[in-house]
């Protein structure tokens, strides 16, 4: 190793909050001012920790301090130091590096600055907006009152922001940057997404009689909901795709068997609803027309198959009743 050597203090997460500069070694660690590293950590002593040449290279030795130097997880009096090696002293962890230290050769940048700032920001924010707005809408049975409709975007826009912002702080802590725009795009899209899958899974149900689209549609919005994580994760470290997505489909196949679980214990069966209950304009059903007489006809079926069926029931019903009289 040569000078210049570089002290780096460490966050918990492994990254680098600080790096002192020392021309030549050795180096002392501690809280006085006569060290070469003023460590401002009331755990560590005033002079706790000296760095030294060895024939093993840097070598990091305990001054006799009340709580030690800790390298993973024991204490010990002399610590051999490679560039990757992190030392706890006290409540600061840090490492120590020399100038020819070799580095990891550069990240690929996928981050696309372009969707930084206010503008996937503001279209995010509109997306909530007019889908808060079109919820309201197809509920609404009342006269028009534009205070409800101000109230429901209101509060959806609250929500939105709490959550963006949840997701803007972890992408600050671990990310360096908080992306708040490009959180609430993410999670602006996938409401998106998740209202144009129920709009049209209805309708295709009442046309053609998929109950599945329906009865199951929690499935569909679970797997939704871990997409839209698996991007916030993205945003905060894009260099981890693959362990991300692993983690999303852990959590949507655990999801998604705990709403089965959940249907089946309290209806019996695993379908989110007994019987489809969606009721669209007759226009929209693809089935072709039926007459009047073909109607009563069908009907008249349906009613012989019924007579047949309680006449057979009650037949069953007065012979096991003979058999016990019998008996």
């Amino acid at each position: 190793m040569s000078a210049p050597y570089f002290v780096e203090i460490l966050a918990r997460n492994g990254d680098v909050q600080h790096r002192h500069r020392v021309a030549a070694l050795p180096i002392r660690l501690g809280r006085a001012y006569d060290n070469d590293c003023i460590l401002d950590d009331d755990h560590t002593a005033p002079h706790h920790a000296i760095v030294e040449d060895s024939e093993h290279g840097l070598l990091l030795s305990d001054l006799g301090s009340k709580n030690g130097c800790i390298n993973q997880g024991k204490r010990q009096d002399r610590i051999t130091l490679s560039g990757n090696t992190v030392v706890r002293i006290g409540h600061t962890r840090l490492r120590i590096r020399s100038a020819d230290f070799a580095v990891a050769p550069e990240l690929a940048d996928t981050t696309m600055h372009g969707w930084e700032g206010i503008t996937p920001g503001l279209i995010g924010l509109f997306l909530i907006a007019l889908l808060m707005g079109l919820e309201q809408w197809q509920g609404d049975v009342e006269a028009f009152q534009p205070i409800r409709y101000l109230l429901a975007i209101a509060s959806g826009l609250g929500a939105a922001m709490l959550w963006a912002g949840i997701w803007a702080l972890a992408n600050r802590l671990f990310g360096g940057h908080a992306r708040l725009g490009r959180h609430l795009f993410i999670l602006g899209s996938g409401l998106l997404v998740l209202s144009i899958f129920s709009t049209l899974s209805k309708i295709a149900a009442f046309a053609w009689s998929a109950e599945w689209l329906t009865r199951y549609g929690s499935l569909v919005s679970i797997a939704l909901f871990c997409g839209v994580l698996f991007f916030h994760l993205r945003t905060v470290k894009p260099q981890h795709p693959k362990r991300f997505l692993v983690t999303c489909m852990v959590l949507m196949v655990g999801g998604s068997g705990l709403a089965l679980l959940s249907n089946l214990q309290g209806s019996g069966r695993t379908a989110d609803e007994l019987y489809m209950s969606v009721l669209l304009p007759p226009a929209l059903r693809d089935s072709p027309d039926r007459d009047i007489d073909q109607f009563m006809a069908r009907t008249a079926t349906l009613r012989n198959r019924a007579d047949a069926t309680r006449a057979s029931a009650v037949k069953d019903g007065v012979d096991g009743s003979d058999e016990d009289d019998s008996d």
